[in-house]
């Protein structure tokens, strides 16, 4: 079952991802370009200790999966990212990170 959960929050951080580019903070913040790098490596560590059990998972997850994957990998990085929270943009309260909290879920799976 762990796998699958990993699965499903990897599915999970893509569909985040994947519409911060619409957010005006979070699409051009340095912890947007860190969340998706780190996500990146997971997806290859993932692949690379449980490669021979994402196929013999039933064929939703290993969808599930193979569509997070591919779509975050496809997704672009800002040009020229800037801690939104350091410039005075980002008003969440301190210690508070859409993108950092996502990632923090999906680590403690």
């Amino acid at each position: 079952m762990e796998i699958m959960n990993q699965v499903r929050g990897y599915s999970y951080l893509f569909i985040i991802l994947k519409n911060q580019p619409a957010d005006p903070f979070c699409r051009s913040c340095n912890a947007f370009i860190k969340t998706l790098a780190a996500v990146r490596e997971g997806i290859e560590q993932f692949e690379c200790q449980h490669g021979g059990d994402i196929g013999k998972m039933p064929k939703e997850f290993v969808e599930l999966f193979s569509n997070a994957k591919n779509g975050i990998m496809q997704i672009s990085q800002p040009e020229s990212p800037v801690s939104q929270k350091k410039a005075g943009n980002c008003k969440l309260p301190e210690g508070v990170c859409f993108m950092k909290t996502s990632l923090t879920m999906l680590q403690k799976i």
